[in-house]
């Protein structure tokens, strides 16, 4: 028998916060493992030695050589990296391993648990077959105590085998898979009579309602002892360096209640119910819990009693008719919240759906409320306990999605439904943060395909499936009516029952965004058939958006780009409604093949770049409760010295300053190249009384007399405060047009057009021009240049005195794999989805890569008449919302030409030396060059023209 040393623990901790006992042995790290398909004629054998009633110890010994022929580290699914296998093989899967172990207590009933396991799972113990289970996310235990060899080696035997997709409720994306055994896995003692599972369902008065189940080997008097005290609101987590955001609470709050009981042998339910004095209530802001234990001690001499460890949060769910309004608002405690959220795909790039530590969860509720987040919505699966366990702590609302299955809705998968979503609604019910369960995701798994007439299988959404999705969503909300449940997260418009009435949409540019969410708005209201299917209508549930983002509202996916832009006017609409209660933003960090979170895959940030036209902001303001809503373009042409009102309203869901008076500032400025300058600015008193939609009277401001990126930042403040902080900041920007240069000489478009005059020289690897001419790009590891001849005649005529200013906007180029395939094959028609697992985030036509903690450095040198005047580093080749003018002037929503690009503005003196001769001739030739080999990297040159990157010029020419 072989026993498999164990020197580096992975995932250590204990996976039950929620419900911990302290005797219990973790069995992750290394077992032996084999495929199946590699040995199926050896598995057979090892199958029979297991069953046999003969002595076949010598042959199982034997066959377990051949069949557990590797190593596998557990928990994580074999398709993972750090599963030490990593091979995305489909079939059965062997585990073997050898274990000693003793529990504290010698009359101990000892259990073998499992996190979860993908997806049919059956475990011997020394060679005693001890039970098997079905489902892939669910936690289950197995009791061993009669199998188990108390102070002796133990063989643990595990046969998973891993369903076909069309049946399985595997529920993912291709991200990556889980399979086998994925969750952590570990013996756990008990005496012979323990608490099985507990409900706490809280109110905000304090009372406390108890529900649960007793398993005991004997009849038998017990008492049932629960202790808890409040206030424990803390971040901290082994292994992560994460600061906590709150402090402990100032007052603790104890209580203690007692419950005599008669038991009987076997399964026994229980209620029982308490009050808690001046309760402490959960919510995100204030996340207090509840923490102590719960002991059941039973009569008798030498009767160990059950010790778990737990907690709970009080805190409600519903939902609220406000008057004036048709469908209602979504509550927490009683009051309403606007739910700003984001899709979680839990994956990791190591360990998939498995994080490789604790702490990386916690970490991951930490940057959700970095960002202003109060809710995440778990995609298509069950989430770990222990993150469920940092949202409690941290407080973090979650929706959280039950498994969904592929292929169609047959008897096969109707039946294993139910199963696997009770299991994890009793696992997870304890759980304050999680206030909603989705039943379904956008009708996966939901249609048949149905031949259309013309011989073409149409995917339809039957009547009698919808029937079952609707006796689905009773049977849920019978089980749990303490949460929102919704039947079908749609991106159809085909709900049936729901207690919530939600909607997917992606789409790119303003005003088809703007009126897709107008049209969601004023089709809600009891009685409406938007959104629901043959002839289903609305009740007047709450509203909100389920997902939304552009990843896939350009064609073949948003590639690597700009998410700010888009993100920024997207929320400024839905605030602009008050009957929608919240969004779930696609997605919280990026995957394998999509590239729109606010993380990268490996964490690192992004710049959205707000702060660029508002000092402090970032993506916090867009996620306040209360918000001020402008209602107006992300940017709109004007003219110079235009005047112009914009349209402004509030917007409250938090009383935090209902009945104060606070302060609108706001200022209209421009960069004057490089010069921060204010055009108009003010202060507007605002009555702050009232949830919902407020709107107040316009601006009005008169536009700069030329040329210029004006931008309107608007600021909400609380007077009450010494600081006068700012609680929420907005903006929009101005594209003003004038003819006016103010002593500027434009040479407009010369230097980025086709024609022999635009480009005196140009020398590049790889050169291309974007944004419809107004930018230019030189990339390539041998270095190159652009060189150009500027008349400036016009310019010094009279005055043979004057000193030469240059100004332009440059950045560093990056070459993207879809810029040199387009360079090289034009005619590629194969650049526009994602490609699968394996991506390449430059491989996509729309990609540019948005801006983050990644840096792509580049020097050029700057010329002028052959002499070396100037050398310069371009710190990166950004792209965020400050590219205003690229993002401005796209003209296909649907498709992105180096959207939010743009560069740094360039002052360049040329030397009095020059001068005289660069006069008496009236031109001069300048060339800006990238050398090759640099050592840092250099990746070349854009240049961007009048109507690109976020400086309204060409090359400007000055002469004082």
């Amino acid at each position: 028998m072989m026993s498999l040393s164990n020197t580096h623990l992975p995932r250590p901790e204990y996976p039950r916060p929620d419900w911990q006992r302290t005797d219990w042995l973790n069995l992750n790290g290394e077992w032996a493992f084999g495929f199946d398909t590699d040995n199926r004629g050896v598995a057979d054998q090892w199958f029979q030695c297991a069953t046999d009633t003969l002595d076949t110890r010598a042959l199982a010994d034997t066959v377990a050589s051949d069949l557990f022929n590797r190593t596998i580290t557990v928990p994580f699914s074999w398709a993972s990296p750090l599963s030490g296998i990593g091979e995305n093989t489909k079939g059965i899967g062997w585990y073997r391993r050898a274990v000693q172990w003793d529990s504290q207590a010698e009359d101990a009933r000892l259990f073998l648990r499992f996190g979860a396991v993908d997806y049919h799972c059956t475990v011997w113990v020394n060679e005693i077959a001890v039970g098997s289970h079905i489902g892939g996310y669910g936690t289950f235990e197995l009791e061993v105590t009669g199998a188990w060899k108390r102070n002796q080696d133990n063989l643990i035997v595990i046969r998973v085998e891993d369903q076909d997709e069309e049946h399985q409720t595997r529920g993912k994306q291709g991200y990556g898979e889980i399979r086998g055994m994925w969750q952590t896995v570990w013996l756990e003692a008990r005496p012979q009579q323990y608490v099985d599972h507990v409900q706490f369902i809280t109110e905000l008065d304090g009372r406390i309602v108890v529900k649960g189940v007793i398993q005991a080997a004997t009849a038998v008097e017990a008492t049932l002892h629960f202790d808890f005290s409040s206030g424990a609101v803390d971040g901290t987590a082994s292994g992560t360096q994460a600061g906590a955001p709150y402090s402990a609470a100032a007052e603790t709050r104890s209580v203690s209640h007692t419950v005599k009981l008669v038991l009987t042998e076997g399964m026994q339910f229980f209620s029982t119910e308490f009050q808690v004095d001046n309760p402490l209530l959960w919510s995100p802001e204030s996340p207090h819990l509840y923490e102590g234990t719960i002991t059941l001690e039973a009569a008798g001499r030498n009767t160990q009693g059950d010790r778990i460890e737990t907690y709970f949060g009080i805190r409600t769910v519903g939902t609220f008719q406000q008057e004036g309004l048709k469908s209602r608002w979504i509550t927490l405690n009683d009051k309403p919240i606007f739910l700003n959220g984001t899709l979680d795909q839990s994956f990791h790039p190591t360990g998939f759906f498995t994080y490789p530590t604790d702490g990386e969860m916690h970490d991951e509720i930490y940057r959700l409320k970095r960002l202003g987040l109060n809710f995440v919505r778990i995609h298509i699966k069950p989430e770990e306990p222990r993150k469920l366990y940092w949202a409690d702590k941290l407080g973090m609302l979650v929706m959280e999605d039950m498994p969904c299955f592929w292929g169609t809705p047959d008897e096969q998968s109707t039946n294993a439904y139910k199963p696997e979503a009770l299991e994890t609604i009793q696992r997870d019910w304890n759980h304050p943060s999680i206030i909603s369960w989705v039943i379904f995701n956008e009708s996966w798994g939901l249609l048949h395909k149905i031949d259309d007439g013309t011989g073409k299988p149409v995917s339809t959404y039957l009547p009698e499936t919808q029937a079952w999705v609707k006796e689905v969503y009773e049977w849920a909300k019978v089980l749990d009516p303490t949460r929102l449940i919704e039947d079908n997260s749609p991106c159809r418009y085909d709900h049936v029952k729901s207690d919530l009435n939600t909607w997917h949409f992606y789409l790119n540019g303003y005003q088809l965004v703007r009126d897709h969410i107008e049209t969601a708005a004023s089709s809600t209201y009891p009685g409406s058939t938007w959104n629901y299917i043959d002839g289903h209508q609305q009740s007047d549930a709450p509203l909100m958006n389920s997902e939304c983002g552009a990843v896939w509202g350009i064609d073949g996916s948003a590639g690597d780009s700009d998410l700010g832009w888009q993100y920024r006017y997207m929320l400024n609409e839905f605030r602009r409604h008050e009957n929608i209660c919240g969004f779930i933003f696609t997605e919280f960090k990026d995957v394998v093949n999509e590239f729109n979170g606010y993380y990268r895959i490996d964490d690192t940030e992004k710049d959205f770049g707000y702060g660029g036209f508002c000092e402090g902001m970032s993506l916090r303001d867009l996620h306040q409760p209360d918000f001020i809503v402008i209602d107006a373009p992300p940017c709109t042409t004007v003219t110079g010295g235009q005047s112009v009102s914009v349209p402004i309203a509030i917007s409250s869901f938090a009383d935090t300053y209902h009945g104060q008076s606070m302060q609108l500032s706001w200022e209209l400025w421009y960069d004057h190249l490089g010069v921060k300058t204010i055009a108009a600015q003010g202060i507007l008193p605002i009555s702050w009384n009232q949830y919902g939609t407020t709107v107040l009277a316009p601006l009005s401001m008169y536009m700069p007399e030329f040329d210029a990126v004006a931008v309107l930042a608007v600021e909400l403040k609380d007077p009450s405060q010494a600081s006068c902080n700012a609680v929420a900041r907005n903006f929009i920007t101005f594209d003003v047009r004038s003819e006016t240069k103010q002593g500027l000489f434009a040479l407009e478009g010369q230097w980025l057009q086709s024609a022999p005059a635009s480009f005196s020289e140009q020398q590049w690897e790889y050169a291309w021009q974007a944004l419809q001419g107004s930018k230019v790009n030189g990339s390539g590891a041998k270095g190159g240049f652009f060189e150009y001849e500027i008349d400036i005649s016009s310019l010094t005529a009279g005055n043979p005195f004057g000193d030469l200013d240059l100004f332009f906007e440059a950045g560093s180029k990056i070459l993207l794999s879809k810029d040199q395939q387009q360079i090289d094959n034009p005619h590629s028609t194969d650049l526009s989805y994602m490609h699968g697992r394996k991506a390449d985030p430059g491989m996509n036509v729309n990609s540019y890569y948005m801006t983050d903690e990644h840096k792509h450095p580049s020097t050029f040198h700057v010329y002028i008449d052959g002499t070396l005047v100037d050398q310069r580093q371009l710190a990166d080749d950004p792209a965020d919302s400050q590219g205003v003018l690229s993002w401005h002037y796209q003209t296909n929503d649907r498709l992105l030409d180096e959207a939010g690009s743009y560069g740094y503005l360039q002052h360049i003196r040329i030397p009095s030396r020059l001068a005289p001769a660069i006069i008496a001739r009236g031109s001069f030739r300048l060339r800006l060059e990238v050398p090759a080999n640099l050592p840092d990297g250099s990746g070349g040159l854009c240049l961007y023209g009048r109507n690109a990157g976020r400086y309204p010029i060409d090359i400007l020419v000055r002469y004082i």
